[in-house]
């Protein structure tokens, strides 16, 4: 089933038209992506392994993301990618819009999403994630450094550092 997301411009004005996923954008096009960060009550964040059969990026940790669909807010994009992925479902209250990225084309907000969930009860998305670990930031520092945190994952994770650890407080 093919997905259509809305188009920005540069400044993120709306220009009132669809675009399919998977074909090229055009020049001066932008769409809006979401990052989720799901935070525990131990303080530990969720981390999902992408599968070996993945054609991109196959084999390392990530967060929850995905693309916001046409007519879709940013923060529903972000609920509805959370539960897709892991079977988690949380609500508006519980997100916190940490800031925004410009990635190429596309517009990352980036969310925290605090839980109070037993950390065994994610369910992943099949054929997406083989497995998933709750880390804190010492493990996520780990991971980062030995390069096994997919993009865009390992390009946020420095400059959102600190509000991950301040969000623990």
């Amino acid at each position: 089933m093919a997905e259509y997301f809305d188009l920005v411009d540069e400044k993120r004005r709306p220009l009132h038209r669809v675009h399919r996923r998977g074909t090229p954008l055009e020049a001066g096009t932008y769409h809006n992506v979401v990052s989720v960060w799901t935070m525990n009550s131990d303080g530990k964040v969720l981390l999902t392994l992408r599968s070996a059969s993945r054609s991109l990026m196959p084999n390392l940790w990530e967060n929850t993301s995905g693309w916001v669909l046409a007519g879709e807010t940013s923060v529903e994009a972000a609920l509805r990618e959370l539960k897709e992925e892991t079977g988690i479902e949380a609500t508006v209250e519980q997100t916190t819009l940490l800031g925004t990225l410009l990635i190429v084309q596309s517009f990352v907000d980036i969310y925290l999403v605090r839980v109070s969930i037993d950390p065994k009860s994610v369910f992943l998305q099949k054929d997406e994630a083989i497995s998933y670990r709750w880390e804190d930031e010492e493990g996520l520092k780990a991971l980062h450094d030995e390069q096994l945190l997919a993009f865009p994952v390992s390009y946020e994770f420095e400059p959102f550092r600190a509000a991950l650890r301040q969000a623990t407080l």
